[in-house]
């Protein structure tokens, strides 16, 4: 099969690699109809994230089922499912608790308790290195998907791809990052990021009650498709000083709930590069040190982006004098994807407006190039294999 590969830090290929097959009663193999780059692939593509050997990336995906391992009952070939970007067996201690990102049986090599940099990791993830199962991903034409009995989604025929892609992962995430916030109506949320996940995040914030949402990227035409699909007000941090805006917005007091869904890979001054090379850190944590000061006491910071090191200078003090509640982590898709594709199917959610480009797996390479340098008003890309 053509697959994209990624060989070494900024080098992925679209090239001839073995088909999937089945491995386990559990398995189905998934001819892929469409797929799609995450911000999330850019840790790996950028070297954030190692991964020594080649890997097919690529943990947004759809498609057909085309063969269905002795232990599956409820697929058969020729169904169109949807696939949760964290693999899960549904039957460990975290999984019979909602908790399915922390699966204990889909990465025997790599789990454990302690969630070390290099070791004990979380649950398997598909196309995300080594430390999390080392499963091949969806920018593939076929894709082996473990544990599938309990994971793939039928789609309705009614609907296209592109209008359920993303409850794979990042329509999930983004609705676990205003979950977290526990709304209860007419509260003010603050959305750092207008990417991908931050587009979601609010419009996951205005249908679970949110009163004003105010979306912060440093990108004017991120900004701008946010006010346009998602109707929300908007801050650039390189004309404004946000947290000062934010608490002007708010009587002086801050946001009810600050979302991180940037992470690590947020634009970094010279010092900030410095500081990471001499305390040995990935990445910088400036937005994150901006959530906590523009949330407001006793409120609540919810962080989606990705870290991936240990930091120096945590703000404790500020969190604790501030009385804060943080929340991190993956997205709880198995939790919440049965009620996000009812929204979807119901019309209170459209999710296809964030789309920028459409273009075959074989242009993978540029594809990356120019969601990774924010190129041609790039917002977000399906791939059709």
């Amino acid at each position: 099969m053509k697959a994209a590969v990624f060989h070494k830090m900024g080098d992925i290929r679209y090239e001839t690699t073995e088909d999937p097959t089945i491995e386990e009663s559990r398995d189905v193999i998934l001819r892929v109809t469409s797929t799609a780059i995450c911000g999330s692939d850019l840790h790996i593509y950028d070297g954030f994230l190692p991964q020594l050997r080649n890997e097919v990336l690529g943990h947004e995906f759809m498609g057909i089922v085309e063969e269905v391992g002795s232990g599956v009952t409820n697929l058969k070939k020729g169904d169109r499912v949807v696939v949760p970007f964290t693999i899960a067996c549904g039957q460990c201690y975290f999984c019979q608790h909602e908790l399915q990102m922390h699966c204990e049986h889909s990465n025997p090599e790599f789990y454990g308790p302690d969630g070390g940099l290099l070791s004990e990791k979380g649950g398997g993830l598909f196309g995300y290195s080594d430390l999390y199962g080392g499963y091949n991903g969806g920018q593939a034409e076929y894709v082996r998907v473990p544990y599938a009995d309990y994971g793939l989604r039928h789609v309705p025929e009614e609907l296209k791809d592109e209008q359920v892609l993303f409850l794979s992962d990042i329509f999930p995430t983004g609705w676990s990052s205003i979950e977290w916030g526990e709304l209860r109506g007419g509260e003010t949320v603050a959305i750092f990021g207008s990417g991908p996940v931050g587009l979601m995040a609010q419009k996951s914030a205005w249908i679970q009650g949110a009163g004003r949402v105010i979306a912060i990227d440093p990108v004017e035409y991120r900004l701008e498709r946010a006010r346009r699909v998602n109707n929300v007000e908007t801050l650039n941090p390189r004309e404004v000083d946000v947290v000062e805006a934010i608490r002007s917005m708010t009587e002086g007091r801050g946001a009810d709930l600050c979302v991180d869904a940037v992470g690590m890979e947020a634009d970094r001054t010279i010092l900030d590069k410095a500081k990471a090379v001499i305390n040995l850190e990935k990445g910088t944590t400036s937005v994150l040190e901006q959530c906590f000061r523009a949330v407001r006491r006793g409120g609540i910071v919810s962080v989606v982006g990705v870290y991936g090191s240990p930091t120096d200078n945590y703000p404790v003090g500020r969190i604790f004098d501030k009385g804060l509640t943080v929340r991190y982590g993956q997205s709880q898709v198995h939790k919440n994807i049965d009620h996000l594709l009812d929204l979807v199917v119901q019309g209170k959610v459209v999710l296809d407006d964030i789309v920028s480009h459409v273009l075959p797996l074989a242009e993978i390479s540029r594809a990356y190039d120019i969601f990774k340098k924010k190129e041609d008003d790039c917002t977000k890309v399906i791939l059709k294999p």
